[in-house]
């Protein structure tokens, strides 16, 4: 199979395909790798299996000689959300943008090589953070509200009668200028992206660089069949636990599997189809070791197997449920969760005690108000909140 018939496999759009296969062909001939771009803003601590479609295919072209540009949105990201979801995506403050991008590279670094020579990592930082009012301006200036409104997102918020902001308008403009610093010929995004990635070709044509080849990559749904994000909480993220990676793969829908199978594992058309024409079970475990397996390794993927048999299946209690040590005393339910990392806040506590989520050394308990007696010494409980999360609490 060639390059391009497998960047098409990876791909809702390409747009200037002809262009693709020509800059490919010249490339090949004088040995200059194709700069192949892909941005991710740090908004979030978590890279998730989303993200990782365009990422696999900023490997296809690595693995082909080409050199991966890839963009940490240090810069964009403290704009906010550029979608109008702003409760789910808040401005951040530089400190909050910089925690998370600590993780990127990391959890990207599972999927691509990062090496110097081989990849080019660049902060868009770099460039905005030496940008003054009048050069913001000037930014502006490269395209017009016409344009700009034309996003499918904001025609739709207009015609409900809902607020577009200015800010949200420089996003693409901020967006397209990354092309242009860094003379992308090629750039990858989710195809929720095509109009920013049509920008950056606008941009560099005025700037009198060839304009980039954009290509956008199918959106990976995620385990509840929504769109895959970290504000939803139906995401994997690249560095959840094998365990935890497998069993969310697991949760998922048999119909959601043919596409999974597709955009988040390496396997043949061939293999996935003989995989989706047996057992449901079976093809649904197949693709959660593929998962682990790329993201961990294959003994981890066997072990994840193995305890969500005999978790799930069996239902047997975990084989290796972390112990969290407090102080002697009795605690709230919601705030001891909180605190031994069962529950993100005592609100979503209380949300699984209420809907009969939580678990005492196999009790339910409904009760918000439920206090935990663990007065003295080595007095311990076995809570378990959901089907996967355990957590053996013994007081010191």
């Amino acid at each position: 199979m060639s390059l391009i018939q497998e960047i098409r496999r990876f791909s809702s759009d390409i747009v200037g395909e002809e262009q693709l296969v020509k800059m490919l062909e010249k490339s090949a001939a004088e040995k200059r790798p194709l700069r192949v771009k892909f941005g991710i803003d740090p908004t979030f601590p978590e890279v998730h299996l989303g993200h990782a479609v365009p990422i696999r295919l900023l490997r296809l072209f690595q693995e082909h000689g080409h050199l991966p540009v890839l963009i940490l949105g240090d810069g964009t990201a403290r704009l906010g959300d550029p979608t109008g979801r702003n409760d789910q995506r808040p401005p951040l403050t530089p400190e909050m943008v910089e925690e998370n991008a600590k993780t990127y590279l990391v959890q990207i670094g599972k999927l691509l090589d990062l090496s110097e020579g081989v990849c080019e990592v660049r902060r868009n930082n770099e460039w905005f953070s030496k940008m003054d009012f009048f050069d913001c301006l000037q930014l502006a200036a490269k395209s017009t509200a016409a344009r700009l409104l034309e996003r499918d997102d904001f025609q739709k918020r207009m015609q409900a009668n809902l607020p577009v902001h200015l800010h949200e308008m420089m996003y693409p403009l901020m967006q397209g200028l990354d092309s242009v610093k860094v003379e992308a010929d090629v750039e990858l995004g989710g195809n929720d992206q095509l109009f920013n990635l049509h920008m950056g070709r606008q941009m560099q044509e005025r700037e009198g660089q060839r304009p980039q080849v954009c290509i956008t990559t199918p959106l990976l749904l995620g385990t509840d069949g929504r769109k895959m994000s970290k504000s939803y909480g139906n995401h994997v993220g690249l560095n959840a636990s094998s365990d935890d990676m497998f069993g969310k793969v697991m949760s998922l829908s048999d119909e959601g599997m043919a596409t999974w199978f597709s955009l988040a594992t390496q396997m043949s058309t061939q293999a996935i189809d003989a995989q989706l024409a047996g057992h449901p079970r079976e093809a649904k475990d197949c693709l959660a070791r593929a998962v682990v397996t790329e993201l961990h390794s294959a003994e981890a993927a066997a072990a994840a197997s193995e305890e969500f048999v005999r978790r799930f299946q069996k239902k047997e209690k975990p084989s290796d449920v972390p112990e969290k040590l407090v102080a002697a005393g009795a605690y709230s339910l919601p705030s001891l969760m909180k605190a031994v990392g069962l529950a993100n806040t005592t609100s979503e506590a209380r949300r699984m005690i209420e809907g009969g989520g939580v678990r005492i050394d196999d009790e339910v308990i409904k009760d918000v108000r439920y206090l935990v007696a663990l007065e003295e010494s080595g007095a311990s409980v076995l809570m378990q909140a959901g089907k996967r999360h355990f957590a053996k609490i013994s007081a010191e």
